[in-house]
């Protein structure tokens, strides 16, 4: 079905008067909440640069220092919004098979000043640049997929100099965490909220043990990236396998190979050449005493047709989860690779201006906010609408 561009513009209006409501609450006072609400709006307007200046202008402020206030002088609670997003995420996109998928990004910054920017690799620009580097959770599942939650990485060079913390404004308790452990973090908030969601995937950096433990204790599935060199071993009543992932790619039959569907992708069917080695069968009880049944640590490969480059994840899955199940889990994460591109196009998610700890951590929720609106419009209006102008056209028609 296609919506018509008048039932379309009505869920607009309506869904934008929700999410404003939502926030409401965070805002003592009536200026500033209005103000959230022309920043808003100006995340949603049709210009490319989402700056103070641009947001202003389509507010109609005479300059951009009510827009700066929202992200630096006010006061109120961006984890507050960050909990409001996520609740708006699983009340329009709610799915019990869900996949929760983390990874990270980087926002290029200039100067030293703006909270944990450093020279640091960034796979937004494929290489190591003067950036900041953000950890994002994003829910995807068969309605769609909107971000959840996030944190700013702070290298070591700003955890270890206390005078460059208070500058930018780091609240005391916050010290050294690697990109695992925020990404745990987030895995956590999620459980604890009720999220549901019976997978998480990720990249090789955070195929980690923590993460592994804490999902195997909270029942939950993984397709985890690990590296080449990483160590595999089969135990009783598995075939033998020993070595390490390459090792093991390399020495499987061309019979175990099967040509897969990750899903759709925008050029069509995303189809890779497939291998899964069932390690272990293990009783879940060994990991949650509220659990039974036997799940099955296992070994995914994916092999690219044209190049043959190789790339392999560790997987915990109920026993006798086809492969088709898990290749469908790994290729969920191309979700939150959709959703940063459409954030940092069409509403400014690397945008921001401010330099302080609550600067970063408001600027991002309200995109988020932003782009899990237009996540359950997409979802509500089942499918594309006729093409119009603004971000909302080409946001809701991404595929």
């Amino acid at each position: 079905m296609v919506a018509s561009i008048e039932a379309t513009l009505e869920l607009w209006a309506s869904s934008l008067r929700d999410v404003k409501g939502r926030m409401r609450p965070l805002f003592t006072q009536d200026r500033v909440a209005a103000s959230a609400g022309l920043f808003l709006d100006g995340l949603l307007a049709e210009e490319r640069r989402k700056t103070g200046w641009m947001r202003a202008e389509a507010a109609g402020d005479p300059g951009p220092w009510r827009q700066q206030a929202i992200l630096g002088r006010g006061r109120w609670d961006a984890d507050a919004l960050r909990d409001i997003v996520r609740d708006y995420v699983v009340e329009h996109l709610s799915d019990d098979d869900a996949v929760l998928v983390l990874d990270e990004t980087g926002f290029l910054k200039q100067g030293h000043a703006s909270c944990g920017v450093g020279r640091q690799y960034t796979g937004s620009a494929g290489k190591i640049t003067n950036c900041q580097i953000g950890v994002f959770a994003a829910y995807a599942s068969r309605h769609g997929h909107a971000f959840v939650d996030r944190a700013p990485y702070l290298p070591k060079a700003w955890t270890g100099d206390p005078s460059r913390l208070k500058a930018a404004h780091v609240p005391v308790d916050v010290g050294f965490a690697t990109k695992p452990a925020l990404a745990l973090a987030m895995i956590h908030r999620a459980i604890e909220a009720h999220v549901p969601f019976a997978w998480v995937a990720a990249d090789s950096v955070y195929g980690v043990g923590d993460i592994e433990m804490a999902l195997r204790r909270a029942g939950k599935g993984y397709v985890l990236g690990v590296n080449a060199n990483s160590q595999f071993n089969s135990w009783i009543g598995k075939p033998p396998v020993a070595g390490t992932a390459a090792e093991i790619a390399e020495g499987l039959d061309p019979a175990a190979w099967q040509r897969l569907s990750a899903g759709k992708g925008t050029k069509g069917e995303r189809l890779h050449d497939w291998a899964y080695l069932e390690l272990a069968d293990l009783e879940a009880a060994e990991y949650d005493k509220h659990s039974s049944g036997l799940w099955t640590r296992g070994l995914l490969i994916r092999r690219h047709v044209a190049d043959g480059e190789l790339a392999f994840f560790t997987t915990w899955c109920p026993a006798g989860t086809p492969i088709e199940t898990l290749v469908q889990v790994e290729g969920r994460r191309w979700a939150i690779e959709d959703s940063f591109e459409t954030a940092k196009n069409e509403l400014g998610l690397d945008h921001n201006e401010t330099r302080s700890w609550h600067g970063w951590h408001r600027h991002v929720s309200l995109v988020m906010l932003a782009f899990a609106m237009m996540s359950a419009i997409r979802h509500k209006a089942n499918g594309a609408i006729p093409a119009k102008r603004g971000v909302e056209a080409r946001a809701l028609n991404r595929r």
